[in-house]
């Protein structure tokens, strides 16, 4: 085989396949790093939000929630049928902020399972739109809060 039918066949395909697997996003269903209208905070700023009054809402599913779930989390299950995109179409989705806390000023933090979880982005999402002034995304979630050892049920 010569050498210029062997670079074709093998070395360029390898190369150019190379590149586009370096191009792409590392985890495709990762939720965003940040959230427009909310602050982006880790375990141990969830709970000393959760400390100082913060509601935690927990937007799993009633059987994850009934399993286990962070101490005090209120359970507003967040029913996604949109894309799991930032862009996503929160009409075709079921979220009853109605459950949120009256008070349009009151902290609230929404978790879920990780940062693979969008079901707390979306969550926030939605409280930011229906005008809540404190909202907190804790994206590492219930995960995270196991981790770190803090109390749950």
């Amino acid at each position: 085989m010569k050498f210029s039918t062997l670079l074709r066949n093998l070395l360029l395909p390898a190369v150019f396949g190379c590149a586009f697997v370096a191009s792409a996003p590392a985890f495709a269903n990762e939720t965003p790093a940040t959230l427009k209208g909310a602050e982006v905070v880790d375990a141990a700023k969830a709970k000393a939000l959760m400390d100082g009054g913060a509601k935690m809402i927990d937007t799993r599913v009633a059987n994850e929630y009934a399993e286990a779930h962070i101490k005090g989390a209120t359970n507003v299950p967040y029913k996604e049928k949109s894309a799991k995109s930032a862009d996503f179409d929160a009409g075709q989705d079921n979220f009853d902020v109605a459950k949120l806390p009256a008070d349009k000023n009151a902290a609230i933090i929404t978790q879920c399972n990780g940062a693979e979880c969008w079901k707390s982005y979306k969550g926030a999402v939605a409280a930011i739109k229906a005008g809540y002034k404190k909202v907190y995304w804790f994206r590492g979630g219930f995960p995270e809060w196991k981790a770190k050892g803090f109390p749950t049920e």
